[in-house]
C-alpha cells in the first residue's frame, strides 16, 4: 500500500502531526506540504491534515478537497485551539467532514495546537464559551508528545482499518 500523508501547517502544529503519522506507519509513504500536492494518483491511501479557520476549514481546504479528495480514501487529521473534548469540536469537525464531499473518509484525529497568534488570543479571551476561552491559556506546548503518540496509534487504526 502507498500512502500520503498531506498536510497545511502555518505555526508547525499540524506539521508535527503529520510529522508522527509519518514515522508511525512502515508502508511506502510520503509526507509533502499540501500545497506540493498534484493529484492523489498513485496512492492507496491519504492522511489529509489541516488547521481550523474560523471554527472549520478555509478556502483552500475546500478547494483542495474539491481537487483531490472524491472518490478516494482519506483520513482527516486537525488541530485546533480548543481543549480535547470541548463541545463545539464536534461542529467544527463536521465542517471538515461535509467539505470532503464524495471522499471516503475512514477516520478523523484531532487534537489541540499551541495557539501562537497573539491577536487570535485576544479573540479567544472574549470568546463567550468558557472553555474556548481557557484554551488561550492551556494550549502552551501543544501538541505535546501524548497527542503525537495517540496520532501515530490512529494511523497504524486506519490502515488496520483498510486491510481486507
Amino acid at each position: 500500500m502507498n500512502v500520503l500523508i498531506a498536510y497545511m501547517s502555518q505555526t508547525g502544529n499540524t506539521k508535527k502531526v503529520a510529522e508522527a503519522i509519518y514515522s508511525a506507519i512502515p508502508q511506502p509513504k510520503e509526507i509533502k506540504r499540501v500545497e506540493d500536492v498534484t493529484s492523489l494518483e498513485g496512492y492507496d491511501f491519504a492522511f489529509l491534515g489541516f488547521p481550523t479557520h474560523g471554527y472549520g476549514p478555509d478556502k483552500k481546504v475546500k478547494t483542495f478537497f474539491e481537487t483531490h479528495a472524491k472518490g478516494r480514501s482519506i483520513a482527516l487529521f486537525i488541530t485546533h485551539m480548543a481543549p480535547d473534548g470541548a463541545p463545539p469540536l464536534q461542529d467544527w469537525i463536521q465542517k471538515f467532514r461535509d467539505a470532503a464531499v464524495g471522499a471516503n473518509i475512514v477516520g478523523v484525529f484531532d487534537c489541540q495546537g499551541q495557539l501562537n497568534s497573539p491577536l487570535l488570543k485576544i479573540v479567544m479571551r472574549i470568546n463567550p464559551n468558557p472553555q474556548i476561552r481557557a484554551s488561550a491559556r492551556s494550549s502552551k506546548g501543544q501538541p505535546d508528545a501524548a497527542r503525537l503518540e495517540r496520532a501515530g496509534a490512529f494511523a497504524n487504526e486506519m490502515l488496520n482499518r483498510l486491510k481486507p
